[in-house]
């Protein structure tokens, strides 16, 4: 990228310096215009803030306004277990939701603490964050850039900016290009005017797209929904009893009882522990798994999530260039392996070959190990690399073939070296042999080309023809298109006295490096996997437009656009035909044109980091739950933004963990695949206990007013407190149990749920509303059953025992929302087993140790008393799994009424 302004002195001009750099004087007055060179963080969510935030909970004021009516009625009780229920869930939202924001500190690393900088005339070492504009900086291999700079003076200068623009190659720098905060110089030296710092860097643009506020995820929507609605019912349910009783003469104490526990009785008071506990554990299963979810309610939406935009860059490829054919002789070889690892073999035809019978083969490895200023080195048994990655991927292609650049270099004695230009595309260095001064030049295959005037082959040495030109440039073209990065190399011997500019003149031909940023073995499984399981992968990378559909082609990422082109001009059928595009293109759409293709494109090539979250918010617009994966700095503002940010843990730097909501340990594409089934798993467990829990809180509620209704306000069924035990300490160890129901192979081939699907969808409310009437109709019979004499206290009991029985049979219930219990197994989910048997025991205790009876208003029950609770019970479950049976579901249809939808 160039500045503007490509004149040096207007740069200089413009900034207020010159080539012998600022005053001290300057320094510090420029320092309290412009603050220092850091990026500022935003202001902190304090402690109080987010525990203000709790109150925002429908469910808590339901509760509250429960306790405050049970103190002012005397009820001490009912008061003390409320108020402790109300600190439980605020205690547990505070702690859920108070994260600290650690990005701006990991982006703040990215910046070395010292640089070299001209002041006074004289370089000087000053502290990264005393960097000014117009400060010059005085860089070398090795140096990280302080601040965004113009480039006025260089040597063979390259730069990785990969965490800024995704971009796998090093990018060649020229006078009056710009260089980046947070970038690395990896060869030569330069200087440079400072012309941005801080926040008004391209690092701190990005900084102020990560400081936008966190969006919700769609497990906190439908929670908060959820809430609200049951709130509602309860506040509902609870003023019209009140009213209607008061109104017909019942004494106003004894209507806000039975208010209250209606009230109660409508709020699931184990919803959020049960909530959270399915959460941590999901948590903890997913980390066995290499995936470490970084914020607790956002362990299911990796489960809803409908597309994948993945980075290339060491997502889908190992982002370790290298070298995989060699065009020497007229034909091919292949090298084996991949990476940095220096084993492998060279083969031709399939057949391994001998490289020292290969004199021209020989040659060309000589010469990519010798013209070269990278290094490799092995400490405590791993391969240590140090340079430009695709210098690198030569001497280790060289390696491979037994010839190590540190032996060579003794043999070969470098004395100069002519470095790499933009302008000639060329690097040359002159080595001091026995049999005389050796020149090796490698570049760009047509740059190479036109300084030589003869070629090797394994029989000698002859003269380049416009026939062998043509054909080298041919064979260059076709690995060009295949995404492969081609280097020429060649060589001459130097003759006494000869000048070095000279060197690069009449050179000799050997032939062609091919080498590649090579895909990871597991990605096209992966890939096919997510489309198995109704997702879209998507690829965005500042990778060119060709290498990037090379690579796509590769692993099977290939267009899904099944919609109608009708209405499209032709420069959108362009763009659409191949599913690609370019951030060129991107910028040329608006976004009613950008959100014809969207669903189209497989893959987005040289894009900047704002059009990547132009690209994540195009698709949820869409409807869609997206995902994105990425290792830099520049994914770091669509990772936070995207509904699943995905970081990788071995290559991904630490601005883009702290951005992203979960991070892959192994930086595996396949782990994806795992987090999305274990998500849809958590998501599915998440319905299985909402619905059961919610059809507890329905069946109190339908009994109540059964009670009242047909009964009057003298008869009501259960009691406040009952109610609270029931719900809070009778429910939740079978509802838990729900929450960690093993993970079953199917759920990954029934696609991904609808956007924006309910907790409580249609078809789940509907099972909720039947099943809870079931019950409650059932409580009710044993209720008016058991109450004959007008024993009030063990009608109550026995009521209370048919619910707690009901714990037995109902949770196997809803193992299965689809089908019977029994096609996932009794003896499955064995925390079921111990959670029902537990909780059963827990209410023997109460209901048989005095004073706990007492306390509950609860009479021992005989054992022949026994047999009606337990009978009922049973034959509610047999009636639930019925009801599941009228109440069919068919995932295909959710998920093609998905796709017709969007």
């Amino acid at each position: 990228m160039r500045y503007e302004n490509t004149d040096i002195e207007s740069v200089f001009a413009e900034v207020g310096s010159s080539r012998s750099g600022l005053s001290e004087t300057d320094v510090k007055k420029r320092l309290q215009v412009s603050g220092f060179n850091e990026l500022q963080e935003k202001v902190r969510i304090t402690p109080l803030k987010v525990l203000l935030r709790q109150f925002t909970n429908f469910i808590v004021w339901v509760l509250l306004a429960a306790a405050v009516i049970s103190l002012m009625i005397d009820e001490v009780v009912n008061f003390g277990v409320i108020i402790f229920l109300v600190a439980f869930v605020i205690v547990l939202g505070f702690v859920q939701e108070y994260k600290a924001e650690k990005a701006m500190e990991a982006l703040k690393k990215m910046v070395q603490p010292t640089t070299h900088v001209v002041r006074d005339g004289t370089v000087a070492e000053v502290p990264t964050r005393d960097v000014v504009v117009g400060d010059v900086l005085v860089m070398e291999t090795g140096d990280k850039v302080a601040a965004d700079a113009f480039v006025f003076e260089i040597m063979g200068l390259k730069v990785d900016e990969s965490a800024i623009t995704g971009e796998s190659f090093s990018i060649e720098k020229g006078i009056g290009d710009l260089i980046f905060s947070g970038t690395q110089i990896v060869h030569g030296k330069c200087k440079a005017v400072v012309t941005a710092t801080g926040m008004q860097t391209r690092l701190g643009g990005i900084a102020s797209m990560i400081q936008e506020d966190e969006v919700m995820t769609p497990l906190q929507q439908k929670i908060n929904e959820l809430s609200k609605h049951l709130a509602i019912i309860a506040l509902v349910a609870s003023g019209l009893t009140f009213v209607l009783g008061y109104a017909t003469g019942a004494p106003f104490e004894e209507m806000l009882i039975i208010a209250l526990a209606l009230a109660v009785a409508a709020v699931p008071e184990g919803l959020p522990l049960t909530m959270t506990i399915t959460l941590a554990y999901g948590m903890h299963r997913m980390a066995k798994h290499n995936a470490i979810v970084r914020r607790m309610l956002g362990v299911e939406t990796l489960g809803s999530t409908t597309v994948i935009c993945t980075d290339k860059t060491g997502t889908l490829t190992k982002n370790e260039m290298t070298v995989e054919k060699l065009f020497v002789n007229g034909q091919f070889f292949d090298v084996t392996g991949i990476g940095y690892e220096p084993e492998g073999a060279f083969l031709k035809d399939d057949v391994e070959a001998d490289v020292s019978e290969n004199k021209a083969l020989w040659t060309l490895l000589n010469g990519i190990s010798l013209c070269n200023n990278a290094s490799l080195v092995q400490r405590h048994g791993e391969w240590e690399v140090s340079g430009d990655p695709t210098e690198v991927s030569l001497i280790v292609a060289a390696a491979k073939a037994g010839l190590w650049k540190d032996d060579l270099e003794v043999e070969y004695e470098k004395v100069h070296e002519i470095m790499f230009t933009s302008e000639r595309k060329l690097m040359t260095t002159i080595h001091e042999t026995p049999g005389g001064r050796l020149a090796f030049c490698k570049g760009a295959p047509e740059f190479v080309l036109d300084r030589c005037v003869s070629i090797e082959m394994d029989d000698g040495v002859h003269d380049l023809s416009d026939a062998d030109v043509k054909g080298i440039l041919d064979e260059n073209n076709g690995l060009a298109g295949s995404a492969y990065r081609v280097l020429g190399v060649s060589y001459r011997k130097l003759s006494e006295g000869m000048a070095v500019e000279d060197s690069e003149k009449g050179l000799i031909f050997v032939g062609l490096v091919a080498m590649i940023d090579p895909v990871r073995k597991e990605a096209k499984e992966s890939i096919a996997l997510c489309k198995r399981a109704g997702i879209r992968v998507v690829m965005i990378t500042g990778d060119n437009e060709e290498t990037a559909k090379a690579i796509g082609k590769k692993i099977g990422l290939i267009a899904d656009y099944d919609g109608s082109l009708d209405g499209m001009d032709e420069r959108l059928h362009a763009i659409i035909k191949d599913g690609s595009i370019t951030g060129s293109e991107l910028l040329s759409l608006d976004d009613g044109d950008f959100d014809k293709l969207v669903e189209g494109i497989s893959v987005y090539a040289r894009v900047m980091p704002e059009q990547k979250l132009r690209i994540v918010k195009a698709l949820q617009n869409r409807g869609h739950i997206v995902a994105m994966t990425g290792d830099g700095v520049n994914d770091a503002p669509a990772l936070k933004r995207a509904d699943v940010g995905i970081s990788m843990g071995i290559k991904g730097t630490d601005v883009a963990k702290e951005s992203s909501l979960m991070v892959l340990q192994d930086d595996n594409f396949g782990t994806i695949v795992e987090a999305v089934k274990r998500g849809r798993t958590i998501y599915e467990n998440i319905e299985k206990f909402t619905t059961y829990l919610v059809s507890r809180n329905f069946t109190e509620i339908i009994l109540i007013m059964l009670g009242i209704i047909l009964l009057g306000f003298d008869l009501v069924p259960l009691l406040a407190l009952q109610i609270l035990f029931i719900n809070m300490f009778g429910e939740v160890m079978p509802a838990i149990a729900l929450g960690r129901d093993p993970v079953r192979d199917e759920v990954m081939y029934e696609g991904p749920r609808r956007p924006g699907e309910k907790i409580l969808n249609r078809r789940n409310l509907m099972l909720v509303v039947s099943i809870a009437a079931l019950m409650g109709v059932v409580c009710f019979l044993v209720f008016v059953l058991s109450n004959p004499a007008g024993d009030l206290e063990k009608a109550r009991t026995l009521t209370f025992a048919t619910i707690v029985s009901m714990i037995l049979f109902i949770p196997f219930v809803f193992r299965s929302l689809t089908s019977s219990f029994l096609s996932v197994g009794v003896f499955t989910n064995k925390l079921m087993l111990i959670g029902v048997a537990s909780t059963f025991l827990l209410t023997m205790v109460v209901m048989y140790v005095r004073p706990l009876g007492q306390l509950f208003d609860l009479v021992p029950l005989s054992l022949m008393d026994w047999f009606i609770p337990i009978s009922a019970a049973f034959l509610t479950m047999v009636m639930a799994e019925l009801v599941k049976k009228v109440l069919p579901v068919d995932r295909e249809v959710q998920w093609n009424n998905f796709k017709r939808d969007i």
